[in-house]
């Protein structure tokens, strides 16, 4: 599929998702016979080596910035189970960790962590998760991953975008900022055979191209995580993913945390100035956010933001390919948002 045809399939799922459309599965109907044949083969194979535990990172983080009566910065992640950190053993190997003690060292400010995303959830528990979060005062910034579980549980396109966008809605109007990690490349798990891998690849990039479009336009920024399961997972599987072959293991969560890490601190204005304009060397720039979307779904770790409210082919977003940087494991203080399970 060209990134023209990715980017009208991703404004029809945006649009269908705002108006109430119902909308079909991203994969034809004849298709879906052999789509879960392959799927019983490959369950056979993923998800048997993490147990379901997701170790306990909620806590502050870069204690060595401590001022006296100054409040930490507040990072909630909400969403799925790699949001949570599924596949890892230790509290500081895991994305909101990683994410919490990177963001303290930019900011040099301590970071308190909160992490509500539950391992196994779609798009429809957003809104519990929302809930959640702005039960408790709410954070500087949230992080939201989500979309692979929509994706192998064939929930509708418009359906996930509408309750990601609606998620993403409430944070903003609330005072947060948001930082959607769009739905990773599913067609890269190495017990996928075709033709199930290329439906996955074609069915998780146009979502994560439609999630782009939502988000963006409720005020949240995106990034896309196609390096979370895509080239580099592709030709280094048995170092990047998971004991599970499905959720990433620590390098691979580092990997996903250095393509987050910048545009979180953008989004909280503590990146330099000067790299907030496009590098056109870096093929940066404004575009109409459809195609921006679908350009990020190609391009794993690319930055979309809203950029003018109108133009000749309506919102238009700024592009960005950020540099990343390594982010080193730490280990957190426990606070009082420590949860007692995941």
């Amino acid at each position: 599929m060209t990134k023209m045809s990715r980017a009208r399939v991703a404004r029809r799922i945006a649009a269908g998702a705002a108006y109430g459309g119902g909308g079909a599965g991203l994969v034809g109907a004849a298709a879906v016979g052999l789509v879960l044949a392959e799927l019983r083969i490959a369950r056979r194979h993923v998800g048997n080596g993490s147990g379901g535990r997701v170790p306990l990172a909620d806590g502050v983080y870069g204690h060595a910035y401590d001022v006296p009566g100054e409040v930490p910065l507040r990072l909630t992640m909400l969403g799925d189970s790699t949001a949570a950190g599924q596949g890892v053993h230790r509290a500081g190997q895991t994305p909101g960790a990683l994410l919490a003690s990177g963001l303290a060292a930019v900011a040099e400010r301590p970071v308190e962590l909160r992490n509500v995303a539950l391992p196994g959830a779609r798009s429809d528990d957003l809104d519990r998760q929302v809930a959640l979060v702005l039960s408790a005062p709410v954070p500087d910034i949230c992080v939201i991953i989500v979309g692979a579980n929509d994706v192998t549980h064939r929930m509708p396109p418009t359906r996930s975008v509408r309750h990601l966008s609606a998620a993403v809605r409430r944070l903003r109007t609330a005072g947060a900022e948001v930082v959607v990690g769009t739905c990773p490349d599913l067609g890269t798990i190495e017990p996928v055979q075709q033709p199930l891998r290329w439906l996955a690849r074609r069915t998780s990039r146009q979502l994560a191209a439609a999630q782009t479009i939502g988000a963006v336009e409720q005020g949240g920024r995106t990034v896309s995580l196609g390096d979370l399961l895509g080239p580099e997972f592709e030709a280094n599987p048995r170092e990047l993913f998971g004991p599970d072959n499905y959720h990433p293991s620590a390098e691979g969560y580092a990997t996903a945390a250095m393509a987050v890490l910048p545009t979180v601190c953008a989004a909280l204005g503590l990146w330099p100035a000067e790299e907030e304009r496009p590098d056109v060397t870096r093929r940066e720039g404004f575009l109409p956010v459809a195609r921006a979307a679908a350009e990020a779904a190609s391009e794993a770790g690319t930055e979309v933001t809203a950029a003018m409210a109108t133009g000749p082919r309506g919102p238009w977003a700024l592009l960005k390919r950020r540099r990343r940087r390594r982010v080193p494991e730490a280990t957190p203080t426990p606070g009082p948002t420590r949860k007692a399970s995941a």
